[in-house]
């Protein structure tokens, strides 16, 4: 049988009766294969009109899925859990006809991301990469029109592209036409080498356009569409007896209502070796629509059936409890796939050779579950994990920041794109593990990330790029290696030293060059070189400012400068937490520029929020995503400002995002909004992978938002929506992981007194929260010794106690005043005196090292009333066990003096206090979360030449009370 006989074999319709087949579609699918694998046009196990990879003329892999790369670098087989169980599924649907969510397939074995310094922008007329920086010759088609990068690098091209709309849709019902869908985004290589290779082909773009309506999207712009027709290619995979995976570029064949038919990813310009080249697929595909239609009408039917089964809501027919078990579920089978030997999770040892990759939302919930269980053996797998990727490739060691995953188990060589919504998260992952270790590794780590992404990602306007690109001058990575040759010019005597610091002095793994990385921990290279550690990393660090000098002067990979909306989201948060985390004002800054942008900006006069800017604001309308990310950013610059302005803004999006989203009927949110184009099936975006879910980060703002407006019907909605997805997290743990974490939230803290994120280590608790002061008597020698004051006369700010607050046992405090009134229109002295628990240490101010949470007093008054000049005493050193150094504190008691400036319109009023204390509270084997302890009193203002009288001396002046008590 020839390959065109085969390939006009049509695929009988198969038909669903209730829950059952009347016949078997996967015998029916496989059938079809076999005999395509037996004309020798394609392999059985690589699906309908998939072809395996083989090489180029360049020697690179010319067909990919989103599991294969390089020759050297193929991870066939290679899934995520969520793929894993959504294949399941299908495999249940084969059997059964049964149906659960799908989500967002193959993300974490995408083909994606970007690259560099000097950033190099995408135009309408600067098609991507290196050597292609120069306009193509031609007529411009409908996407130069656009605004998107990845539309607009095939505004050249000879095939008559539309972009996703009713005007494709429109023409392919009028020419009875069916239509090629191509999906892909900026940084995904085969999608470049496929438009290079085939779409930029006049011949094959002749038939293109003879046969086919040609629509191209954007992923990024359009996730609705990528979820469906990635769901769409899943099935049809599963459906026909193979196991190949998803990937980009994604190419389906489809009719004119939009039910796929066939699909694939990368197609090469030519038959070769056996393997259909895209002409011949689409020759086969148009001669079936022709001579068959009525048969690939039925198969789309039964694909679209499958399809919505797939992507509909499973609905339990019993309820699953809420409780901790469910998300413990999770935390256990992550911790049980941790690969012991090279860090990450995950790991499954059957395909010990798969890609890595980070997923930041399961590192988050495991630093939670072992700082909530003080489970040390949980966080030591993460901390080898995170060390793991701090030293590999994986990490730029350059210019900071992370690559999007690794190719091999030991995180050595990387896929080298870099996107925004993985340096986001991971910055708050690293940000976390400092908080809870002390590691100034990952103040470090997390510090370079936020400075990359300011340096090189972001826009005039304030928000933040998507990605940089892996390729430069076509080819992937090689902005980012070396060669020997080029470390010994550029460095000089210092080469050797870099070279065994970073990995050059082993085989090299990777065919372009040399990936920086540390093969050994540097303090044991030091000591190899017979250097101080000190002296290793300050010469390291001058050599990597050379290399970076020179790297920047390479041709730079492309940088996508479309802003997304949700993306931002992601990393306003970021910016927040490690601002407030470290101190750095610039950070929070940065948030407020972003937020600002995207709350004023990207808001329609009727308060929609849309997807993405880039020159102007798209006219796509936001996913649930783009609420849910922002929102999240808002609530964290909220409480690293205190501004109400952010917490307002969360608040009206967050009410938005339940009046265009909400499932009615079974609670959860809906990807897209009720008045959103209908597509083939209207999906719940329920399942974390590289990003977070929709539903997830939904679960969390609104516990947050809970606490924060004191609003129960926020706290109503997270229930319910933990609640329609709980059958699911029971089936399926490991595909919940930022659920999971939602889930402990929830229940750690029912009335939401202190729902404080583990990733979110600055929230200020609400009132209800903060710790009132009482008096407790120092067990050891003070740090600092108060003197015995005077009785407290009336006016001393007292503790009010408060059913609503909560009595700290580690820290105690007691405020005096220097005189019995305020002096309106001048100043008085406050002392505050702190009590420490034996046992236990806070920080000094300033801190030392300077990575420490420092303690702070602060005031908050009702008439302007303003503390001034805080003076905090020295601390002394003490050396926690184990600990490499000495940190200053302060131990039993503390006295902290400050002057009280009383304005003159105060007079003859009553000063209403809030005295704020912010400490860390540490012991010798653990660290408590920051707290703020707060002393309310009422104290009255003398008005303007009325006579005050002086008390508390001991206090504030020690030697004068001691002359006096001399004298009597």
């Amino acid at each position: 049988m020839s390959c065109a006989e085969s390939l006009r074999i049509p695929l009988q319709p198969f038909w669903f009766s209730g829950f059952k087949f009347r016949v078997s579609l996967a015998t029916a699918f496989a059938g079809w294969l076999l005999a395509l694998s037996a004309a020798g046009c394609i392999d059985a196990d690589q699906g309908a009109v998939v072809v395996k990879p083989q090489k180029s003329k360049s020697g690179s892999i010319a067909s990919e899925s989103s599991s294969t790369r390089k020759p050297t670098r193929r991870a066939n087989g290679n899934r995520d859990p969520r793929l894993e169980q959504e294949l399941a599924q299908v495999d249940e649907l084969i059997q059964q006809a049964g149906g659960s969510d799908t989500g967002k397939l193959a993300n974490e074995l995408g083909d994606e991301v970007p690259g560099k310094s000097p950033i190099r922008t995408a135009f309408a007329e600067e098609p991507a990469r290196g050597k292609k920086a120069t306009p193509k010759a031609g007529k411009a088609n409908r996407l130069a029109k656009e605004s998107s990068p990845y539309l607009l690098m095939h505004a050249h091209n000879p095939v008559d592209w539309f972009p996703w709309g009713p005007e494709a849709f429109e023409k392919a019902k009028k020419e009875g036409k069916l239509i090629f869908l191509s999906i892909g985004y900026t940084s995904c290589h085969w999608c470049h080498v496929m438009e290079r290779l085939v779409f930029s082909n006049d011949e094959i773009a002749k038939y293109m356009n003879d046969n086919f309506v040609c629509v191209k999207v954007d992923r990024e712009e359009r996730p609705d569409v990528d979820d469906i027709y990635m769901t769409a290619l899943s099935v049809y995979f599963r459906l026909s007896g193979s196991d190949q995976n998803g990937g980009w570029p994604l190419s389906m064949f489809m009719t004119a209502e939009g039910k796929p038919i066939a699909g694939g990813t990368y197609f090469p310009p030519e038959d070769s070796e056996g393997r259909m080249g895209f002409p011949t697929v689409m020759k086969r595909i148009s001669d079936l629509w022709r001579d068959d239609r009525k048969s690939l009408e039925g198969n789309a039917e039964v694909l679209t059936t499958n399809i919505r089964r797939v992507m509909s809501a499973k609905i339990a027919l019993q309820e699953t409890p809420l409780a901790a078990e469910l998300a413990a579920a999770t935390v256990t089978q992550l911790a049980n796939t941790h690969d012991a030997k090279f860090g990450g999770f995950d790991f499954n040892p059957a395909r010990a050779t798969a890609p890595k990759f980070p997923v930041p939302s399961k590192l988050a919930l495991l630093l939670y579950a072992a700082n909530r269980d003080s489970d040390d053996a949980l966080r030591t797998k993460v901390t080898f994990t995170l060390d793991a990727m701090a030293s590999g490739g994986i990490r730029d060691h350059l210019a900071g920041g992370f690559h999007r995953y690794s190719t091999d188990r030991a995180w050595k060589v990387p896929h080298f794109e870099k996107m925004l919504y993985d340096n986001a998260q991971l910055a708050d992952v690293y940000v976390e593990a400092f908080r809870q270790t002390k590691d100034p590794a990952y103040k470090l780590i997390a510090e370079e990330i936020c400075d990359f992404v300011l340096r090189e990602m972001t826009d005039k306007r304030g928000g933040f790029f998507s990605a940089l690109d892996a390729d430069s001058e076509d080819v992937e990575g090689k902005s980012y290696v070396w060669s020997e040759r080029e470390i010994d010019q550029l460095l000089g005597s210092e080469a050797e030293m870099f070279k065994l610091a970073y990995g050059l002095k082993e085989k090299n793994t990777f065919e372009v060059g040399y990936v920086l990385h540390h093969p050994q921990p540097l303090d044991q290279i030091a000591s190899k070189l017979k250097l101080a550690p000190d002296d290793l990393d300050r010469r390291l660090a001058a050599a990597k400012q050379k290399l970076l000098a020179a790297r920047n002067r390479r041709p730079q990979p492309l940088t996508d400068d479309k802003l997304l909306t949700g993306w931002n989201g992601l990393m306003i948060r970021a910016l927040s937490n490690a601002g407030v985390r470290f101190d750095r004002a610039d950070y929070v800054n940065a948030a407020e520029r972003a937020a600002m942008f995207f709350v004023t900006e990207l808001r329609d006069k009727e308060g929609r929020l849309h997807r993405s800017y880039r020159g102007s604001v798209s006219p796509i309308l936001g996913y649930l995503d783009d609420y849910t990310y922002l929102v999240d950013g808002l609530i964290a610059l909220h409480l690293a400002t205190k501004e109400p302005k952010w917490l307002n803004a969360a608040s009206q999006l967050t009410d938005d995002q339940l009046k265009l989203f909400w499932d009615e009927q079974n609670s959860g949110f809906f990807f897209t909004a009720t008045d959103h184009e209908e597509l083939l099936a209207r999906s719940k975006d329920r399942y974390d992978s590289v990003v977070p879910s929709g539903n997830s980060v939904a679960v969390r703002n609104l516990i947050r938002l809970a606490v924060l407006t004191k609003n129960e019907s926020y706290r109503e909605k997270a229930e319910q929506t933990l609640k329609a997805a709980a059958g699911s997290m029971q089936d399926a743990p490991g595909g919940f992981a930022n659920m999971a974490l939602g889930l402990f939230e929830f229940l750690d803290k029912p009335n939401f007194g202190s729902s404080r994120s583990i990733i979110d280590p600055n929230i200020q608790p609400a009132s209800d929260d903060e710790v009132i002061a009482v008096a407790a008597k120092p067990k050891r020698e003070p740090t600092n010794p108060a003197p015995q004051a005077d009785k407290p006369p009336k006016s001393d700010p007292k503790t009010e106690p408060s059913d609503k607050t909560k009595k700290t046992d580690i820290l105690a405090a007691e405020a005096h005043l220097s005189v019995d009134r305020l002096p309106a229109g001048s100043s008085c002295r406050i002392a505050m005196v702190l009590d420490i628990k034996d046992g236990w240490h806070i920080n000094q101010n300033p801190p030392d090292p300077e990575f420490q949470s420092p303690t702070t007093f602060t005031m908050k008054t009702k008439h302007g009333s303003k503390l001034l000049n805080v003076k905090y005493p020295k601390g002394h050193k003490f050396t926690p066990p184990g600990a490499p150094e000495p940190i200053v504190v302060y131990e039993g008691q503390v006295v902290l003096f400050g002057t009280i400036e009383v304005p003159e319109d105060a007079g003859g009023k009553t000063e209403e206090f809030d005295l704020l204390v912010k400490f860390q509270a540490c012991s010798n084997d653990r660290c408590e979360p920051p707290k703020t302890l707060t002393l309310k009193g009422k104290v009255e203002v003398a008005p303007v030449g009325q006579p005050i009288k002086t008390i508390n001396d001991k206090l504030f002046n020690p030697s004068k009370s001691a002359a006096k008590k001399a004298g009597s």
